[in-house]
């Protein structure tokens, strides 16, 4: 268990200071760590508006930050290439998300063209629809989860595998703990975080 939490730790430190220097995209990372709790709340009552609210609001919000704000050129802080960090990204790089994204976003086409998606639902109205939306997005969510685990089980090992999963559906609480201060330094007018944290280990 020792063990366990140690690499946990690690995972938690390395992909907040290589990727998370943005003040908007930690920002946006407490938007999300805050729709995400809402989700797992939800969860226990209506799986369905979970997979809508993590999707819409916690999924959207998070990557934005990751896609738009963050920096790509070379950390000055880690002294790291923007390529370096995506090759030994543990979890879901930006490629790696750009295709989970794209699944995603192409769903609904999916679902509005054939309602019953292969045969899977029975023809509903509008209603259903986004019923139905909700069933797919949270398969889609649970898949890309459990996809990159047992990736991961291959490429490394066992462990790697189970502490990435631990650390993504913990994400949201760790997250409030690192960003809940990220909304005021922008008001101050900080767009990168200066990483004295880091600079100071």
């Amino acid at each position: 268990m020792k063990e366990f939490l140690e690499t946990l730790k690690v995972q938690r430190w390395d992909d907040h200071r290589y990727y998370h220097h943005s003040r908007i995209n930690q920002t946006l990372h407490l938007v999300s760590a805050l729709s995400f709790l809402s989700a797992y709340v939800l969860i226990f009552t209506d799986p369905v508006a979970a997979a809508l609210v993590g999707w819409l609001a916690a999924m959207v919000s998070r990557q934005i930050g990751h896609f738009f704000f963050e920096p790509k050129g070379y950390d000055e802080v880690n002294q790291a290439t923007h390529e370096y960090k995506e090759a030994i990204k543990v979890g879901y790089n930006l490629k790696r998300k750009a295709v989970l994204l794209g699944i995603w976003a192409l769903s609904p086409a999916v679902l509005y063209f054939d309602p019953t998606l292969f045969g899977i639902f029975a023809p509903t109205d509008d209603a259903g629809f986004a019923h139905h939306m909700g069933i797919v997005w949270l398969s889609i969510g649970a898949g890309g989860l459990l996809f990159r685990t047992f990736h991961l089980f291959y490429l490394k090992d066992v462990q790697t595998g189970l502490v990435w999963l631990t650390k993504i559906l913990t994400d949201p609480f760790h997250d409030l703990k690192l960003y809940y201060k990220a909304p005021f330094c922008l008001l101050r007018g900080e767009l990168i975080d200066p990483m004295l944290h880091k600079q100071h280990a």
